[in-house]
């Protein structure tokens, strides 16, 4: 007999948060949602999200994945999918992520965008988003999956809370007049020695175009981004693997820097 909707979601929800809290990988979630059903996806991260909460995490902000067309032809896609940063994701710059947090990260280079408004009203195209950005930093993202041997697919990163570990802003605050998003060149570098590069087109052609698909997209569900988020925006070239001990940084034309190390189990 085929369960109901509601309960697959809540076993698919209940499977993930097991792993992020024992940090053991858990088999993927798509033999209870299937493989590409987004709405399930999405029902299940919001479930994922809510457990985190009642373990006391807050919401501080969104991130934008799959923004690179190669990693959407991959997956079977042709639009990005995002997840919800939590507080405790943050990690200050040249800081510490502590690997015992981690089961298989992964490292990508990024915009952040920190709102000064809220994104509400309108049509928030990449212009109406603009003028609600704060300021923009270089960012690293530090990606996971709970699913173990990153055996996903689309549905499966999507209720995962979009793979979301932990990320790292750097010190130079910019605003998108003084620095325009899409022309930012980017390295990223593992240990001194270069592992990706980019720039801001990589990400839908420009990262505030991928701003303005997250704020339309999640203001449809009725719960808009908000003055004082912030928006990972997406890959600005391909992630890297990490390993303890490797020290990342993040090289953005105009935007400084951003660094972080991988630490070792206790």
């Amino acid at each position: 007999m085929t369960l109901p909707t509601s309960t697959v979601v809540a076993e698919a929800a209940e499977r993930l948060l097991r792993a992020s809290r024992t940090g053991e990988p858990c088999a993927p979630v798509r033999d209870l949602i299937g493989a590409e059903d987004l709405d399930a996806a999405y029902a299940v991260a919001r479930r994922v999200v809510a457990g985190l909460r009642a373990d006391g995490a807050r919401v501080v902000g969104r991130k934008i994945g799959l923004t690179s067309p190669a990693v959407q032809a991959q997956l079977g896609v042709d639009q990005p999918d995002f997840g919800v940063l939590l507080e405790g994701m943050a990690i200050p710059h040249r800081g510490t992520l502590p690997l015992d947090r981690l089961l298989a990260p992964r490292v990508e280079a990024e915009i952040a965008f920190v709102l000064g408004a809220d994104l509400v009203d309108g049509p928030l195209g990449p212009e109406d988003v603009r003028p609600a950005v704060a300021y923009q930093v270089a960012a690293l993202e530090i990606v996971d999956s709970r699913i173990a041997g990153w055996d996903i697919t689309v549905a499966d990163t999507v209720a995962d809370n979009g793979s979301s570990a932990a990320y790292v802003l750097g010190p130079t605050a910019v605003g998108p007049e003084d620095v325009e998003p899409a022309g930012v060149a980017m390295t990223l570098t593992r240990n001194g020695e270069e592992v990706s590069r980019g720039t801001g087109t990589a990400c839908l052609g420009d990262p505030l175009a991928a701003l303005s698909w997250l704020a339309r997209t999640v203001r449809d569900l009725g719960d808009p981004l908000r003055a004082g988020q912030v928006v990972l925006s997406g890959a600005l070239g391909p992630m890297v693997p990490a390993t303890v001990g490797d020290v990342f940084t993040a090289h953005l034309v105009g935007l400084g820097e951003a660094t972080v190390t991988l630490g070792g189990r206790p």
